[in-house]
């Protein structure tokens, strides 16, 4: 991979982690068109990161309150636990919930997903055309625009994100569009969104974190890699997806409330004939 290449592709996914697009299928799309083969789950990894800290620049206030009041004493006045909790604290709980099913699928099914679906274009354009259905939905479904997201509507949020592990899958769009067709408000839907994926994805750079600093034979070629990314495209990507991620959180925190995802569901329908056509 070269560095511009890097560049390139960081910028995709700094963009397209935040738009309900998918920026696994995008990423996928663009290592087919410029043929790279080296390192490719890597340079995947580094990149989710780099919008992750995106994440965190942007939304730094709401994750200070949930930090700031997390270990506060709990309200021995009221009579239920959910009530005995402050706002901060109900909020690290719903996404503890949401995080269950993407913990699941990440420690038991991870391998056998990678191995099924990845370097497919057509299964990529196929979930790409699934992502355009849920946004479509979501434009002729009026929400009930609840408040607050409850602990169940956290638990099926999570399930969505799990499900959108699937390349061509978006995850902000599908957890987005499930949270608005069960009813939850558009302002609270994309921050929680975009905080709900911070845990498992630097979770999963953790793990991995041998891979990506030394990457062994046996690792690339589990990952179909004939060997490992260089360390100026690694970071060239990294810096180029922070700083797009970062435009990107901001614009799609926007566009949410304004609830005009159809447009993205149109563009999911172009990118996923492009798909087919050079599958």
């Amino acid at each position: 991979m070269e560095t511009l290449e890097a560049i390139i592709l960081g910028l995709v996914q700094g963009l397209t982690e935040f738009l309900p697009v998918s920026s696994s299928g995008h990423l996928q799309l663009g290592q087919h068109l410029f043929g790279i083969h080296e390192g490719g789950l890597t340079f995947d990894i580094v990149v989710h990161v780099a919008t992750v800290l995106a994440t965190l620049l942007i939304l730094r206030k709401e994750i200070f309150w949930i930090l700031k009041d997390l270990f506060k004493p709990l309200n021995k006045e009221a009579d239920t636990f959910w009530q005995k909790l402050n706002d901060a604290q109900r909020y690290a709980i719903l996404i503890l919930i949401s995080m269950i099913p993407i913990a699941i699928v990440g420690f038991c099914f991870k391998d056998a997903i990678e191995a099924i679906f990845e370097g497919s274009l057509v299964v990529v354009g196929c979930c790409l055309l699934i992502t355009s259905v849920l946004l479509t939905l979501t434009h002729f479904i009026k929400p009930q625009e609840k408040e607050n997201i409850s602990p169940i509507h956290a638990f099926v949020i999570g399930v969505a994100q799990a499900i959108a592990v699937l390349p061509g899958l978006s995850r902000s769009g599908t957890t987005i569009a499930t949270g608005l067709l069960l009813g939850n408000k558009k302002e609270t839907l994309a921050q929680f969104s975009f905080l709900m994926v911070i845990p498992p994805i630097l979770g999963e750079a953790l793990l991995d974190f041998k891979h990506i600093v030394a990457p062994s034979a046996e690792y690339l070629a589990e990952h179909g890699a004939s060997e490992a990314i260089g360390t100026m495209p690694l970071i060239a990507g990294f810096l180029a997806a922070f700083v797009s991620g970062c435009f990107a959180c901001k614009w799609m925190i926007a566009m949410v409330k304004k609830a005009k995802l159809i447009y993205f569901a149109i563009y999911c329908v172009l990118a996923a004939i492009l798909c087919f056509c050079i599958a």
